[in-house]
């Protein structure tokens, strides 16, 4: 217990699925947590159940100006960010033929465009005292799926973005780390979401299974304890990383 004790993390997305568990951790852990989520009335459920240790914030982080006043919010009640958790993210089904323009591009502003606003406007408040970046991506990033083409796109962006952040942090001399996490299929909402977009769920849901070497699907937890390493003074040296959990399935 403790091992983020008196830090000050932002989780976009924290609401609900991988971001309540990391939040959950976080607060544990003793870390004061801010949600940045569009879903308030979920985000403020959730802080009334973990008390004083977090506060929500309205945050879309497909827009600039949201970013911008969510940082000069936490920097007024804080004074500084030691770590932001780039979470939000939706997953849209569709191949290179039935994939719309629409979807692909909503697809692309809120799991990449986020993640780069994210991190371009954190950069400011954090490399004053140092942190930790990290940005949810998949195994998707690293796995093609034919029926995911727009989610592989954006991932497989979040994937790269991720290392070039880190290695201007580094050569700044900022202090500031940036490294990915790639789930694999993760039982959460965004999961019931995918499902219910297709024909016969259950083959879908089955699949899933069958392509984790491990046989069976992820935890949210599971994710929240990786992302609870990457937020402490443990992972200091690690920059730049992909950490795939995901129970084998992109091998």
């Amino acid at each position: 217990m403790g091992r983020i004790q008196g830090k000050i993390a932002l989780v976009t997305g924290g609401a609900s699925g991988l971001g309540e568990a990391i939040v959950r951790r976080y607060v544990a852990e003793g870390a004061q947590v801010v949600i940045g989520d569009i879903d308030l009335a979920a985000a403020k459920t959730l802080a009334e159940e973990l008390g004083d240790a977090v506060s929500v914030l309205a945050l879309d982080v497909t827009r600039e100006a949201d970013w911008i006043a969510t940082f000069a919010a936490i920097e007024q009640r804080h004074g500084r960010i030691d770590v932001l958790v780039n979470n939000a993210g939706i997953t849209t089904v569709g191949s290179i033929e039935s994939l719309s323009l629409e979807g692909f591009r909503t697809m692309l502003d809120i799991d990449l465009i986020g993640v780069f606003l994210g991190c371009k406007h954190v950069t400011p408040l954090m490399k004053r005292s140092g942190g930790s970046v990290i940005n949810m991506a998949s195994m998707c990033g690293l796995k093609a799926d034919a029926e995911l083409l727009g989610y592989n796109a954006a991932k497989a962006g979040v994937t790269m973005l991720t290392k070039s952040a880190a290695l201007h942090y580094a050569r700044q001399r900022y202090g500031m780390r940036c490294n990915s996490i790639h789930p694999g299929a993760i039982h959460t909402p965004i999961l019931e979401k995918v499902m219910s977009q297709v024909a016969d769920p259950k083959a879908l849901y089955d699949s899933w299974v069958s392509g984790h070497p491990i046989g069976r699907l992820g935890r949210p937890e599971e994710i929240g304890a990786i992302a609870l390493y990457l937020a402490s003074d443990e992972s200091a040296f690690a920059t730049g990383g992909e950490f795939v959990v995901d129970g084998g399935s992109s091998l």
